[in-house]
């Protein structure tokens, strides 16, 4: 089976610089360098899909554009690309949820990818009016996702749960097909609702024994309930010709991060609820000391950007191989993102997953086929 890559849709703003945002972390200016105009989206939309992306993922939040209406309207500029939305369980019912998927999977031809994100910060959520608890939030998303899932099947559901109530709830047409539903947390309460409802466990980027480490209770948990999981990563991408040239790059961005920028924003980290954003915090200690924290797996991103704060850094045979490293531990799909975003994604696309296909873990979703580069580096002396 082909790897799955997906790209990302920077919907608070791209730059030449990190832009941050996320669990406590206000986006910052730069994200005015390149505005999350409809056309600049499509822009890397059309990229994502030119070189192989499988889908791109549109994030949720106060601190961006809205996912389901800004991808409603990319999605017309593109013909193949999937949309990976970020949505948030419990701000509307499940029923109106359910029939929005299936409405956008009519309109797009099938295009439509679920991310269900329950919230980890209560403040963003009561911004919202939700006033539930963490843990409460996770019972309500179990909650959700099963009537979601059973209205997706076609079938009458009533429900008067702990913190949802439909009655005699019903879809007029049903989505085809049914969208996968990608799922992450790290808390037991998410890990319980990743085994019973996600299709696709979603961790970020940590280290490969931490990793493994999910993998291994997800798969326990989910056969515990009687089902099976696929697994995918969330991580940032640096990737050239040359280690050299990525290793720069990173540097370049890390020279950027003001130091008065990174004590703010590691500030307001610390106060995120939630367990995988101090996971994440727990990679770097706000410090610009040891960041790589694995060959080729950099933590500096996190100094300035809430949730997914680490990226392979290399060259493009390096963060192959650190692809390949994840995939021997069970990961078979990758969301990735760079910044700038439309940039990246070329680097990536014709650096990265050319040498994937020669190895035959990954091939192009239309069928076109992209041979590995030559590349010339210099004899040393």
């Amino acid at each position: 089976m082909s790897l799955t890559f997906h790209w990302f849709l920077p919907t608070n703003g791209d730059s030449r610089h990190v832009v941050g945002g996320g669990h406590g972390a206000p986006a910052s200016p730069a994200g005015g360098d390149r505005p999350p105009t409809v056309a600049y989206l499509s822009q890397i939309a059309r990229a994502a899909e030119n070189l192989g992306f499988t889908g791109a993922l549109t994030p949720t939040g106060a601190w961006c554009e809205d996912a389901w209406l800004t991808t409603a309207m990319v999605s017309q500029a593109s013909e193949r690309l999937k949309f990976l939305v970020a949505f948030r369980p419990g701000l509307v019912s499940p029923t109106l949820a359910a029939q929005m998927a299936s409405t956008f999977q009519r309109q797009t031809g099938g295009r439509l990818l679920l991310n269900v994100v329950t919230g980890g910060e209560s403040h963003e959520q009561r911004a919202y009016g939700d006033f539930l608890d963490k843990d409460a939030r996770y019972r309500r998303t179990g909650e959700f996702l099963g009537v979601v899932r059973e209205l997706w099947e076609g079938k009458t559901v009533s429900l008067d749960g702990e913190h949802l109530s439909v009655q005699d709830a019903a879809l007029t047409r049903v989505p085809d097909p049914v969208p996968q539903v990608y799922f992450g947390g790290s808390s037991p309460a998410a890990l319980e609702v990743a085994a019973r409802h996600a299709d696709v466990y979603l961790t970020w980027g940590e280290p490969p024994a931490q990793v493994e480490a999910k993998i291994v209770r997800l798969r326990s948990l989910a056969v515990r309930e009687g089902r099976g999981l696929r697994f995918g990563i969330r991580l940032h991408v640096i990737t050239r010709d040359t280690a050299e040239q990525a290793w720069a790059e990173a540097d370049r961005l890390l020279d950027g991060f003001d130091p008065e920028t990174v004590r703010a924003v590691q500030a307001g980290l610390a106060r995120s609820e939630s367990e995988g954003q101090r996971r994440m915090l727990a990679l770097h200690g706000g410090t610009r000391d040891g960041l790589e924290i694995h060959p080729n797996l950099w933590a500096g991103i996190g100094l300035v950007r809430g949730g997914a704060g680490t990226a392979l850094v290399g060259s493009h045979d390096d963060v192959a191989e650190r692809i390949r490293e994840y995939h021997a531990l069970g990961v078979e799909e990758f969301v990735l993102s760079g910044h700038p975003h439309l940039e990246e994604a070329y680097w990536f696309g014709e650096g990265v997953l050319p040498r994937l296909a020669a190895q035959g873990l990954w091939w192009h979703p239309a069928g076109v086929r992209r041979e590995v580069p030559a590349v010339q580096v210099p004899f040393a002396n």
